[in-house]
């Protein structure tokens, strides 16, 4: 059998409070359903026969893998599902110790940052199913099964994946944490309904990526800089009484935020953030409540990513997994 490849689902994946505030759109599970098909169809026209899922509160992907008819062993992994960051959590976690090749996610940021915690070199194949999606990928469920069927296969190796993105590692008084994307200091004192959409609520952000065509708290810094996970920087952010951007915060969500002040950021160097008796939310959700004074910085010590077009161009005819070409 070839290495397995990971498929992982959050139902709840853009079912926050931001799809009432904004004209964001709900994925129905059916919808998700066919996307995790898809993925199937794609592994197994690969010739990978091993698949491990997440067995999620939905079952998406009991029903996709019912109705497949796919000459594919699909097994579910140990664990009983809670509907909770944890179930992501855990499964990036089994996988990386399976040897998995890949995980295809579905879900937005806050889904595959769960997955990244624990993942290790197990790279990831972001299918993007969420609201602001800035970290997952706008494409087709057909495409990430090859891609990350030709890795398991071995006709495309390692190196097509490419260095680790960047992630914003934040410091406080009771532990450490992480984003992939985003790190906001929130006047609220309490995780509340946790998603982020109002900019007045938001004193300070770092970012790892700031690009102007993407949706969320990012889309505030691309309007200042543009900076991709390819470049070596991040942003540092204070939101305040000065000249205004206008940013997308999300779908359909356009608001002018006033700046205070803002600069790039060198990876490795530290920031200071007071956030008191407030929140800090990464990737766009309230998770750290009182922080009291918090440190963070961009560093390139997030998880590994598959370029699924850089994949699927290395497999194109009359090439070889090195990218060269292939004997006639």
């Amino acid at each position: 059998m070839t290495r397995a490849v990971g498929v992982v689902v959050n139902p709840l994946a853009g079912r926050d409070i931001r799809r009432l505030v904004s004209e964001a759109s709900v994925l129905p599970t059916q919808e998700r359903v066919a996307v995790v098909r898809r993925v199937l169809r794609g592994l197994a026209a690969t010739g990978a026969d091993r698949v491990l899922y997440l067995p999620d509160v939905a079952r998406i992907n009991e029903a996709a893998v019912l109705g497949a008819d796919l000459p594919l062993h699909c097994e579910p992994l140990p664990i009983r599902p809670q509907g909770t960051a944890m179930d992501s959590i855990l499964a990036g976690r089994l996988l990386a110790s399976d040897g998995a090749a890949a995980i295809v996610t579905l879900g937005g940021d806050g889904t595959n940052r769960a997955v990244a915690r624990d993942c290790g070199d197990t790279p990831l194949v972001p299918v993007a199913t969420g609201t602001n999606n800035v970290f997952s990928t706008m494409i087709d469920g057909t495409f990430a099964g090859l891609a990350a069927g030709l890795l398991a296969t071995g006709v495309v190796g390692p190196a097509a994946v490419g260095q680790r993105t960047k992630r914003i590692e934040v410091s406080t008084a009771a532990g450490a944490d992480f984003a992939l994307i985003d790190a906001a200091v929130c006047l609220d004192r309490f995780a509340g309904a946790r998603a982020i959409w109002d900019p007045g609520r938001i004193t300070t952000l770092v970012l790892a990526r700031a690009e102007p065509w993407v949706l969320g708290l990012s889309s505030i810094g691309g309007q200042l800089q543009c900076v991709g996970d390819g470049d070596s920087l991040g942003l540092f952010v204070e939101l305040g009484p000065g000249p205004a951007v206008r940013a997308v915060l999300a779908p359909g969500l356009v608001l002018d935020v006033p700046i205070r002040n803002w600069r790039p950021l060198a990876l490795g160097e530290d920031v200071w953030l007071e956030a008191g008796e407030g929140t800090v939310a990464l990737d766009g959700e309230r998770e750290l409540t009182a922080p009291g004074r918090v440190r963070a910085r961009v560093c390139r010590s997030g998880p590994l990513v598959v370029d699924v077009r850089a994949v699927l161009a290395r497999d194109g005819p009359g090439r070889d997994s090195a990218g060269g070409t292939r004997p006639g």
